[in-house]
Protein backbone atom coordinates (compact mmCIF):
# COMPACT_ATOMS: atom_id res chain seq x y z
CA UNK A 1 0.00 0.00 0.00
CA UNK A 2 0.76 3.68 -0.89
CA UNK A 3 1.80 5.68 2.11
CA UNK A 4 1.71 9.45 2.76
CA UNK A 5 2.15 12.35 4.73
CA UNK A 6 -0.70 14.29 6.56
CA UNK A 7 0.05 17.43 8.12
CA UNK A 8 -2.03 20.53 10.64
CA UNK A 9 -0.24 23.68 11.83
CA UNK A 10 -2.57 24.82 15.10
CA UNK A 11 -2.37 28.03 16.00
CA UNK A 12 -2.82 26.39 19.97
CA UNK A 13 -0.90 23.77 21.34
CA UNK A 14 -4.04 22.42 23.02
CA UNK A 15 -5.25 21.86 19.56
CA UNK A 16 -2.24 20.18 18.45
CA UNK A 17 -2.32 17.93 21.42
CA UNK A 18 -5.87 16.91 21.54
CA UNK A 19 -5.30 16.25 17.99
CA UNK A 20 -2.44 13.34 18.68
CA UNK A 21 -4.33 11.76 21.77
CA UNK A 22 -6.74 11.03 19.30
CA UNK A 23 -4.58 9.82 16.69
CA UNK A 24 -3.13 7.53 19.20
CA UNK A 25 -6.20 6.33 20.48
CA UNK A 26 -7.47 5.33 16.97
CA UNK A 27 -4.41 2.90 17.23
CA UNK A 28 -2.30 5.45 14.97
CA UNK A 29 1.35 4.51 15.39
CA UNK A 30 3.78 6.18 17.59
CA UNK A 31 6.19 6.07 15.22
CA UNK A 32 4.19 7.94 12.11
CA UNK A 33 2.46 10.60 14.83
CA UNK A 34 4.57 13.78 14.84
CA UNK A 35 4.46 17.18 16.42
CA UNK A 36 6.14 20.05 16.81
CA UNK A 37 6.10 23.56 18.45
CA UNK A 38 8.73 26.86 17.74
CA UNK A 39 10.06 27.05 21.61
CA UNK A 40 11.79 30.81 21.28
CA UNK A 41 10.88 31.89 24.12
CA UNK A 42 11.41 28.72 26.18
CA UNK A 43 7.57 28.53 26.98
CA UNK A 44 8.02 24.65 27.34
CA UNK A 45 10.59 25.23 30.04
CA UNK A 46 13.35 22.84 28.20
CA UNK A 47 16.67 24.06 26.88
CA UNK A 48 18.58 22.69 23.79
CA UNK A 49 21.47 20.83 24.59
CA UNK A 50 23.60 21.99 22.23
CA UNK A 51 25.11 25.58 22.34
CA UNK A 52 24.64 28.21 20.50
CA UNK A 53 27.67 28.20 17.90
CA UNK A 54 26.92 24.21 17.34
CA UNK A 55 23.46 25.27 16.34
CA UNK A 56 24.19 27.99 14.10
CA UNK A 57 26.77 25.82 12.62
CA UNK A 58 24.83 23.29 12.12
CA UNK A 59 27.53 20.87 13.60
CA UNK A 60 24.69 19.21 15.84
CA UNK A 61 21.48 18.90 16.68
CA UNK A 62 20.64 18.74 20.18
CA UNK A 63 17.82 16.86 22.03
CA UNK A 64 16.68 16.32 25.46
CA UNK A 65 14.20 13.44 26.05
CA UNK A 66 11.52 14.46 28.88
CA UNK A 67 7.77 15.73 29.59
CA UNK A 68 7.59 19.04 28.91
CA UNK A 69 3.82 19.63 28.77
CA UNK A 70 1.18 17.79 31.16
CA UNK A 71 -1.56 15.36 29.40
CA UNK A 72 -0.60 12.00 30.49
CA UNK A 73 1.14 9.29 28.83
CA UNK A 74 1.99 8.76 25.17
CA UNK A 75 3.93 11.10 22.41
CA UNK A 76 2.92 14.78 24.37
CA UNK A 77 5.11 13.23 27.26
CA UNK A 78 8.18 12.17 25.32
CA UNK A 79 7.97 16.45 23.87
CA UNK A 80 12.07 16.77 23.87
CA UNK A 81 13.83 20.00 23.03
CA UNK A 82 16.22 20.73 19.72
CA UNK A 83 17.65 23.46 18.34
CA UNK A 84 17.47 23.53 14.38
CA UNK A 85 20.15 25.38 12.66
CA UNK A 86 19.30 28.68 11.16
CA UNK A 87 16.08 28.29 12.87
CA UNK A 88 16.13 27.82 16.60
CA UNK A 89 14.83 25.97 19.81
CA UNK A 90 11.77 24.24 19.36
CA UNK A 91 10.26 20.71 20.97
CA UNK A 92 8.96 17.78 18.86
CA UNK A 93 8.07 14.32 19.40
CA UNK A 94 7.16 11.25 17.56
CA UNK A 95 8.39 11.16 13.68
CA UNK A 96 9.35 14.55 13.25
CA UNK A 97 11.58 14.76 16.26
CA UNK A 98 13.44 10.97 14.63
CA UNK A 99 13.24 13.08 11.13
CA UNK A 100 15.01 16.53 12.54
CA UNK A 101 17.79 14.63 14.88
CA UNK A 102 18.29 12.30 11.88
CA UNK A 103 19.04 15.57 9.82
CA UNK A 104 22.33 15.80 12.06
CA UNK A 105 23.83 18.96 10.93
CA UNK A 106 20.43 19.69 9.58
CA UNK A 107 22.08 22.76 7.59
CA UNK A 108 23.11 20.13 4.69
CA UNK A 109 19.81 18.35 4.37
CA UNK A 110 17.76 21.93 4.81
CA UNK A 111 16.82 22.13 7.83
CA UNK A 112 13.56 21.79 9.21
CA UNK A 113 11.76 22.76 5.51
CA UNK A 114 14.31 20.08 4.05
CA UNK A 115 13.11 17.63 6.87
CA UNK A 116 9.14 18.18 6.71
CA UNK A 117 9.54 17.52 2.09
CA UNK A 118 11.61 14.91 3.11
CA UNK A 119 8.53 13.10 5.25
CA UNK A 120 6.28 14.17 2.14
CA UNK A 121 4.86 17.28 2.74
CA UNK A 122 4.79 20.11 -0.24
CA UNK A 123 7.63 22.33 -0.04
CA UNK A 124 5.36 25.10 -0.34
CA UNK A 125 3.34 23.90 2.44
CA UNK A 126 6.70 23.00 4.23
CA UNK A 127 7.77 26.81 4.53
CA UNK A 128 4.70 27.84 5.68
CA UNK A 129 4.39 25.32 8.58
CA UNK A 130 8.34 26.63 9.37
CA UNK A 131 7.19 30.24 9.29
CA UNK A 132 4.36 28.96 11.72
CA UNK A 133 6.32 27.00 13.65
CA UNK A 134 8.38 29.83 13.81
CA UNK A 135 5.69 32.29 14.95
CA UNK A 136 4.71 30.22 17.81
CA UNK A 137 1.97 27.47 16.08
CA UNK A 138 2.69 23.74 16.44
CA UNK A 139 2.91 20.92 13.51
CA UNK A 140 1.19 17.81 13.55
CA UNK A 141 1.79 14.84 10.90
CA UNK A 142 0.67 11.52 10.41
CA UNK A 143 2.37 8.84 7.95
CA UNK A 144 -0.42 6.85 6.66
CA UNK A 145 -1.37 4.28 4.08
CA UNK A 146 -4.27 5.04 2.11
CA UNK A 147 -6.30 2.49 4.28
CA UNK A 148 -6.46 4.73 6.58
CA UNK A 149 -6.27 8.37 5.26
CA UNK A 150 -10.04 9.30 5.67
CA UNK A 151 -9.95 8.24 9.40
CA UNK A 152 -6.67 10.60 10.13
CA UNK A 153 -8.10 13.65 7.89
CA UNK A 154 -11.38 13.13 10.40
CA UNK A 155 -9.11 13.21 13.49
CA UNK A 156 -7.22 15.70 12.29
CA UNK A 157 -9.72 18.45 11.10
CA UNK A 158 -12.24 18.08 14.44
CA UNK A 159 -9.78 20.82 16.11
CA UNK A 160 -9.54 24.34 14.60
CA UNK A 161 -6.61 24.36 12.25
CA UNK A 162 -4.61 26.56 10.03
CA UNK A 163 -5.61 26.75 6.52
CA UNK A 164 -2.30 27.08 4.97
CA UNK A 165 -3.02 28.59 1.92
CA UNK A 166 -5.12 31.77 3.46
CA UNK A 167 -1.75 31.63 6.01
CA UNK A 168 0.43 32.10 3.50
CA UNK A 169 -1.27 34.66 1.71
CA UNK A 170 -1.81 36.49 5.05
CA UNK A 171 2.16 35.86 5.69
CA UNK A 172 3.36 37.64 2.03
CA UNK A 173 1.11 40.01 3.01
CA UNK A 174 2.79 41.46 5.99
CA UNK A 175 5.76 40.72 3.95
CA UNK A 176 6.59 37.61 4.20
CA UNK A 177 8.65 36.29 0.98
CA UNK A 178 9.14 32.70 2.18
CA UNK A 179 12.66 30.81 3.23
CA UNK A 180 16.11 30.93 1.86
CA UNK A 181 18.72 28.38 2.80
CA UNK A 182 18.95 26.42 5.39
CA UNK A 183 15.90 28.02 7.43
CA UNK A 184 16.80 31.23 7.37
CA UNK A 185 14.18 33.82 6.95
CA UNK A 186 14.11 36.62 3.96
CA UNK A 187 13.70 39.94 5.45
CA UNK A 188 13.47 38.63 9.62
Amino acid sequence: MATKTISRLFDTHDDALAAVRDLEAAGFSHADIGIAAGNADNRYGTKPVVDEHEAKSGAATGATVGTVVGGGAGLAAALGALAIPGFGPIVAAGILAATLTGAGAGAAAGGLVGSLTGLGVSERDAHVYAEGLRRGGSLVTVKIDDSRELEARTILDRYTHVDVAAREADYRAGGWTGYTGPDRPIGH
